[in-house]
């Protein structure tokens, strides 16, 4: 036969629907919202050659190997949770009576229970940051724990494997986790000079083959730090030179990164260790027995959310803090897409009274969600929703705010991905001097900070509001 026979075009669409068939298949069992499964049966019997190669690289919602490694009969991850969950510093009723049930929903979300003795200090951008995180490493006496979604091998890179190796020849272990897709351009040679010097060095694979490259939707997210199991840190700092800003940078990177000493710094260890029993079989022994600081006793919940839970536990978070909010809700993202759910509920705080203000940025790393963003505006503004833009450089912390009772830092965004298909995690403080710092800093923002109304988005053209709501249809995927 030759190849214009059209036995051989028969046999590739009979082919082609098949794999169609099992995509839809998959997606009736695992599907979350019965329109996003509606157009991917649509797209896939109607246009199986774009929509299968799409479904196989962002169709899948389920992190179903994650599970598997997961499993209580783990005896690695089991011992260490049981290690943490005896230790006496953890708190049944966080925060104030009144408060208690809906800080325990976190808690179960996220598996962890509050823990008191804990300091907790904002670190404001990347200068601040890098150089507690290189103290903490240059302090270590025993291992260093790293999980970043981004590692460059620039300057900020270089700095922290010349520690990781000087650490290493005095004899402290170092466990490094980076993630697949966000390190795509990190050289191997980087990583190859570690294990050499001694690091336990692995990525964050996906699918029944740990390193399978194929699907990109699953993402660690994560970026933290864990030393000697006593201080820790968590936030949207990546290891990259873009977020020091350069002397005179007329758009500088603005984040936000937590330090944490004490007991609440093992439940970043604990979110780390099964991330790397996932990633790799080698197994750390670690350290469960973290002092209380003599000085501070904050309330902290280390809250790690992913598409490996029972439940949509990102989203759940948001839903949990903004339903909950009596006075105010202050949330700073850079990624503002949220679903109909989130909407809805902002739009309830705000119309029973609540203080609702979102910061995201001005100037944005993709378009596409900068676009998207403005699609919200008469939502949001009919309903006293402040939507507040920054104007000083590319806004890029993830921080939440809810009245004067607790606050959060971390890595989750206002968007899908974050709530529903990468692995993030929050670090979550009640202490009213924690609250107080974060209240300071965001009314520091916002002081930089545009607010935008109604008349932002209909002033616009007729073309740009429709590229606007076209681009947000695109919402569960950006």
């Amino acid at each position: 036969m030759n190849a214009a026979d059209p036995t051989w075009i028969i046999l590739g669409l009979i082919a082609l629907y098949t794999v169609a068939i099992a995509c839809i298949y998959q997606i009736l069992l695992s599907y979350r919202t019965a329109q996003g499964a509606i157009a991917w049966i649509l797209a896939l019997l109607g246009l199986p050659y774009l929509a299968v190669p799409w479904f196989l690289l962002f169709g899948r919602n389920r992190f179903g190997g994650y599970l598997h490694a997961r499993r209580p009969g783990e005896e690695a991850v089991a011992g260490a949770i049981t290690q943490f969950e005896s230790q006496n510093h953890l708190i049944d009723c966080p925060g104030q009576s009144r408060d208690s049930n809906e800080l325990q929903v976190l808690s179960r979300l996220g598996r962890q229970s509050f823990t008191r003795g804990n300091r907790c200090d904002l670190l404001k951008d990347g200068a601040a940051t890098f150089d507690a995180l290189f103290e903490a490493m240059e302090d270590a006496r025993h291992y260093i724990l790293l999980e970043f979604y981004i590692v460059r091998s620039d300057k900020v890179g270089q700095r922290i494997k010349s520690i990781l190796k000087r650490k290493l020849a005095q004899g402290v272990e170092v466990w490094f986790l980076y993630d697949d897709i966000g390190s795509v351009l990190l050289p191997r040679k980087y990583l190859r000079e570690l294990a050499a010097a001694g690091a336990h060095v692995a990525s964050f694979g996906d699918g029944n083959l740990r390193r399978m490259k194929l699907q990109v939707n699953f993402r660690n997210h994560r970026k933290l730090l864990v030393c000697d199991g006593d201080v820790g840190f968590v936030g949207g700092i990546n290891l990259g030179d873009e977020y020091l800003g350069a002397v005179g940078d007329e758009e500088p990177w603005r984040d936000t990164h937590c330090r944490i000493r004490g007991p609440a710094a093992q439940g970043l260890q604990l979110a780390w260790l099964e991330d790397w029993n996932w990633a790799s079989e080698d197994m750390p022994d670690l350290d469960w027995k973290a002092p209380a600081t003599a000085d501070e006793d904050e309330e902290v919940l280390i809250l790690p959310m992913g598409p490996a839970d029972t439940y949509e536990t990102g989203a759940l978070f948001f839903l949990n803090c903004i339903n909950n909010a009596r006075d105010r809700i202050w949330i700073a993202s850079p990624y503002f897409v949220p679903d109909f759910q989130i909407l809805n509920a902002l739009q309830l705080a705000a119309l029973r009274g609540v203080d609702v203000r979102v910061i995201i940025p001005q100037k944005t790393d993709s378009w596409l969600i900068g676009l998207a963003a403005y699609s919200y505006l008469v939502q949001a503004s009919q309903a006293g929703i402040s939507i507040y833009r920054y104007q000083r450089g590319f806004m890029h912390q993830k921080t939440i705010l809810v009245d004067d009772r607790y606050a959060a830092v971390g890595t989750a965004n206002l968007d899908n991905r974050s709530m529903r298909l990468n692995f993030e995690i929050m670090a979550i403080n009640t202490a009213r001097a924690f609250v107080e710092r974060m209240e300071e800093m965001l009314t520091a923002d916002m002081e930089n900070c545009r607010l935008m109304t109604e008349q932002d988005y209909r002033d616009r053209s007729i073309l740009f509001r429709l590229t606007c709501r076209a681009t947000r249809l695109a919402g569960p995927l950006l």
